[in-house]
């Protein structure tokens, strides 16, 4: 079973229940998860063959939320290499906006910078849409599962 980061960047708390219902989830289908809100470098350690789930909001226009943001600065900085390493990402955003989870694909962009290779696709939630962002999200869960049992 796989050991899961999940990278949390949330300003009104909506992708941090999001963030612990896919960790219960997960969780629940053996395998091991471990929250970082705030996420950094030095905490998740050596990041070979890790397995990082980015579960991000949008913030204002466009932006990473403020608790994500040094993690984000911290990947563009040092570009760690994570080329062992595979990322997923769970992004919450609003369509009415031209920056629809744009947080969440600022967040592909840098990992991918770093080397880390995609698994699945990203579960783009709009909120607008969904009563509750976790049943998209339980719906998406349902499709990468299946996908862990590759690594």
């Amino acid at each position: 079973m796989a050991q899961i980061h999940l990278l949390v960047g949330s300003t009104l708390g909506a992708a941090e229940y999001l963030a612990d219902h896919l960790a219960d989830r997960l969780n629940a289908a053996g395998h091991q998860t471990r929250i970082h809100n705030p996420a950094s470098l030095a905490e998740l350690g050596d990041t070979a063959g890790q397995l990082l789930l980015a579960v991000t909001a949008t913030h204002g226009a466009g932006e990473i939320p403020d608790n994500l943001k040094p993690f984000a600065q911290e990947l563009a900085l040092k570009q760690p290499n994570l080329g062992r390493s595979h990322y997923a990402v769970v992004a919450l955003g609003d369509s009415n906006y031209d920056t629809f989870c744009a947080a969440g694909h600022q967040m592909q962009a840098l990992l991918e910078g770093c080397g880390a290779q995609p698994l699945g696709t990203p579960c783009l939630i709009d909120v607008t849409a969904q009563d509750l962002p976790e049943d998209a999200a339980d719906l998406w869960l349902e499709t990468w599962l299946p996908l862990l049992s590759q690594l």
